[in-house]
């Protein structure tokens, strides 16, 4: 027994440094995928890998053949099905302030709720995108960069019937408006009513495949709705849209 533990390395503190940082890595990459449809692909991943395994169990050499020729270009796979994803997270690098206080958030909150309640009661149709762990800098370059703080009065101007920047959705980070009049990702799902306007198709679209919480004004009926991981929330008061928003984390 003392031959046996005499052979086991001492632990370092580099070794729980190098265990916190890949934790860390695996914990981001699931935050990433959480909900999405790269999830799926990961099971499917996941399927293949066992389906190796168990070939090489049971001898049979072709179906192993085939699936370690394809397990062998596994990075060049993974680039190739997750190249959204990949390029979402490496542009969203940086753009999220580490350092925005739980204040700051409630206060953008506040501002944000009585712009959407000031914009429905007159029907004036809006989309109002919350970027949260995921960066929304992809979406930002297609839109009019604004770097203003939030305020009933800025994002009423953005959506007034008339104004250059109504068309498209404002993307706020904290309580910063980034940019206005962006272009969002209709979903695809044939699941989502027909009934439902490209701006709200938009907002199920864009949280469909990121973690971002998007405000929609409707123009038809006034009607506040709140989407996150594709689900679409109609019907808010704005009382029930500030305590959404306010469950945020910062």
């Amino acid at each position: 027994m003392h031959s046996f533990l005499s052979v086991i390395p001492k632990p370092r503190w580099q070794d729980a440094l190098d265990i916190l940082i890949v934790a860390y890595m695996i914990y981001e990459i699931a935050l990433l995928i959480r909900g999405t449809r790269a999830m799926q692909m990961v099971v499917g991943l996941g399927i293949v890998a066992l389906a190796f395994v168990g070939s090489q169990m049971l001898s049979l050499f072709t179906l192993n053949w085939i699936l370690s020729n394809f397990l062998g270009s596994f990075i060049v796979i993974l680039v190739v099905l997750f190249q959204a994803d990949i390029r979402r997270a490496l542009t969203g690098v940086g753009a999220r302030s580490f350092f925005s206080s739980r204040e700051a958030a409630s206060g953008a909150a506040q501002e944000l709720t009585t712009a959407a309640a000031w914009l429905a009661a007159r029907r004036i149709g809006a989309l109002i995108v919350l970027e949260q762990e995921v960066g929304l800098q992809e979406f930002v370059a297609t839109g009019r960069l604004i770097d203003g703080r939030v305020s009933p009065e800025l994002v009423e101007t953005i959506f007034m019937r008339g104004s250059p920047l109504h068309d498209g959705a404002a993307i706020v980070n904290g309580d910063r408006i980034m940019a206005a009049a962006c272009m969002l990702p209709l979903s695809a799902n044939p699941n989502v009513s027909l009934t439902l306007g490209t701006r709200h198709r938009a907002a199920i679209g864009l949280t469909e495949d990121n973690d971002a919480i998007v405000i929609v004004v409707s123009e038809e009926d006034g009607t506040i709705s709140i989407a996150r991981q594709g689900q679409l929330s109609r019907g808010l008061s704005p009382e029930q849209l500030f305590e959404a928003l306010r469950e945020l984390p910062v």
